[in-house]
């Protein structure tokens, strides 16, 4: 099962007070959404008539209207039966008349859902014409349902949710709920909702719409929800104020989609939410499930069945991203590598300081080496020692490259750091004397014998100098176990443990833009365009890099992409598959991309152990693999049933 909700915000052209001309409207806008393919639509508040009507809410006629306009629009939807929606309608109950959103689907009216919070202030008079929904919740005073012709009693209260589909908890509140300390919303999620639709006529002022899109997008984190917001557009009155017909859609704290224009009317805005990821989120945060316990009402929200069939939407309208560590936008993704060097160079500036020890860092001429020794080298500026108290060794092997060995050198003479070479072929030759091991033979001991070398020297050479082994190995690395156990799967200290190998790229390429690595701009530059190799296989004839990671383990684009929907949200393989699918449907056929999550799913599972004694490093993001901390995971787990889904893909 995939999780998404298809929702459409609907924004008709309003005529004001014709109530028949605006069922008009809102059916061919229900038409649209369910060509659309829509499981979910919103309509302003007061879509039947107006929210500017003002004194004309006194009206019978009008009232009358919205009665027998509502029964149009039941009618309409019986075209529909896949598509839920709320309407904005004025309603009298019980002697009094109420602001309320009408919850439709399938020719029934499932619930009419009152406004709770009535703004009277400023150019907001709505307690003049409207009773909250508060009155309603006085049973003994007030009637809790409504009746229309030829229909069945309707609930009436803002203690009701909508169950659609596979059964999505969908709730509903009015504009101003938005804006209250404690909204409806709040209560709706704390009793399952996964959906709040608003309906809302919000006029627009300088600066409002930047304010209603935090407001929506924090509401959404808050309650971990998906929410969707639809205002009354411009067609309302102008007599003194112009309402904007703002839409948005949010979830979790992510604004999805938003109408384009500041003005706007008659539109749709269509849009795919992923409710796997409010799931995963709610059952991951336990402190929701205790404000659940907490606060959640004495008496159980009261639940209107919508109907059973499944959910329509295939998430295709859902943008993905296919590096979803890396920000798309260059100014996004400028702040985000600043902010993370900024908690790399903290997190070893503290252990440094805490120690009083130097730091001491395997270069190799490549990505990860790299990033680590710019981390150290701002560090030791920012504790005011000198950049000689890093000290740099490249250990070159059977695999060096010149390319890279040259770099190696030129990166730390240009930093100024301590540099120091040390190859290790003979004490790698005598060690394969002494295990037994032929050399000609190209396999684990080959690679790993040379791994292992070069962290005891690192670790003894530590010890010499009174530093610490700065761990170099990526997030990556971590989660495909592509590292030596107890080679340089092993530190005293990892700065890189949390950064994704997609990110390590763009983290090297900002970093060397600041002016205190201008000096070093160039072997930076270079290094970014070095193949991603180990090294521990020969160059070939021509002296360049023979062995490629990619080409072992494959693209780190879909293993980061795997990772972060498996971690994050707990995803099936199925749909990670589906995901990465839409994902790189330019650059990666189906086929292969089963194959490289087959490898991802193996890899993750048997590695473990190399996960579960990883040395201490500094968490950067939302995912993170460090057993004291985001990950714990037996060992000997089996990866049988993740592996069986693959293979029936």
């Amino acid at each position: 099962m995939l999780d998404f909700i298809r929702i459409g915000c609907a924004v008709p052209r309003l005529h004001l007070g014709d109530v028949k001309r605006n069922v008009e409207e809102i059916c061919g806008k229900l038409r649209q959404a369910d060509e659309a393919g829509c499981d979910v639509a919103v309509f302003p508040e007061m879509a039947l008539t107006g929210y500017t009507c003002a004194d004309l809410f006194f009206q019978d006629t009008l009232l009358q209207s919205c009665m027998a306009g509502l029964e149009t629009i039941l009618a309409c939807s019986r075209n529909y039966p896949r598509l839920t929606f709320a309407l904005g309608t004025p309603a009298v109950i019980g002697g009094q008349m109420y602001n309320c959103g009408a919850v439709i689907s399938g020719g029934r009216l499932l619930g009419m859902v009152p406004k709770t919070y009535l703004p009277n202030y400023n150019e907001f008079y709505e307690r003049r014409w409207f009773s909250s929904s508060q009155d309603l919740m006085l049973r003994a005073v007030s009637p809790r349902e409504l009746g229309l012709s030829g229909t069945e009693p309707v609930p009436v209260g803002r203690d009701l949710l909508f169950r659609i589909g596979d059964g999505t908890l969908v709730g509903v509140e009015i504009c101003e709920d938005l804006w209250t300390p404690v909204p409806p919303s709040t209560m709706l999620a704390l009793g399952g909702a996964e959906v709040v639709l608003n309906l809302s006529a919000s006029n627009e002022t300088v600066g409002k719409r930047a304010y209603r899109r935090q407001l929506v997008a924090h509401q959404s984190s808050i309650c971990t929800c998906v929410y969707a917001y639809a205002s009354a557009g411009c067609t309302e009155s102008t007599q003194d104020l112009v309402f904007s017909g703002h839409s948005l859609l949010a979830s979790n704290g992510t604004v999805l989609a938003e109408n384009e224009h500041l003005i706007d009317t008659d539109y749709l805005l269509v849009q795919d939410a992923d409710l796997g990821k409010i799931r995963a989120a709610r059952r991951k945060n336990k402190s929701v499930k205790d404000a659940m316990a907490i606060y959640a009402p004495q008496e159980p929200m009261r639940i209107a069945e919508a109907g059973a069939q499944p959910l329509r939407s295939d998430g295709s309208l859902y943008h993905l991203e296919k590096l979803p560590f890396v920000p798309a936008a260059k100014a996004d993704r400028m702040d985000r590598c600043m902010a993370i060097f900024a908690i790399q160079v903290a997190g070893l500036r503290q252990r440094l300081a805490a120690i009083g020890a130097g730091a001491v860092i395997g270069i190799s001429g490549g990505l990860d080496s790299t990033l680590a020794l710019l981390v150290a080298v701002e560090a030791m500026r920012q504790l005011g020692r000198p950049a000689t108290d890093v000290h740099g060794i490249t250990m070159p092997c059977f695999g060096t490259s010149d390319r890279t060995y040259r770099n190696a050198w030129t990166l730390m003479e240009k930093l100024g750091i301590s540099c120091k070479e040390i190859p290790i072929q003979e004490a790698v030759r005598l060690h394969f004397r002494d295990i037994g091991h032929d050399e000609a033979v190209r396999n684990a001991t080959y690679e790993n014998s040379q791994a292992r070398e070069r962290t005891q020297i690192l670790m003894d050479y530590a010890s010499t100098v009174g530093g610490i082994v700065v761990g170099t190995g990526d997030l990556s690395e971590l989660a495909l176990g592509w590292c030596t156990y107890n080679g340089d799967h092993m530190s005293m200290y990892g700065v890189n443990a949390s950064i994704p190998k997609t990110m390590v790229r763009w983290m090297i390429d900002a970093i060397s833009q600041r002016p205190e690595f201008a000096q070093a701009r160039e072997v930076l530059r270079d290094i970014l365009d070095t193949p991603i190799s180990p090294e521990l296989l020969p160059p070939d004839e021509s002296g360049k890099i023979s062995q490629q990671t990619e080409d072992l383990v494959g693209p780190y684009a879909l293993h980061d992409f795997f990772l972060y929907h498996m971690l994050r949200y707990g995803f099936t393989p199925t749909k990670i598959y589906h995901l990465a699918c839409r994902a790189f449907r330019e650059d990666f056929d189906g086929e292969t991309v089963k194959k490289w999550l087959k490898a991802f799913y193996r890899r993750f599972f048997t590695q473990q152990f190399k996960r579960s004694c990883m040395p201490d490093g500094v968490k950067i993001g939302s995912i993170s693999l460090s057993p004291r901390g985001d990950w714990r995971m037996p060992s000997d787990a089996s990866a049988r049933i993740w592996l069986d889904e693959v293979e029936n893909l």
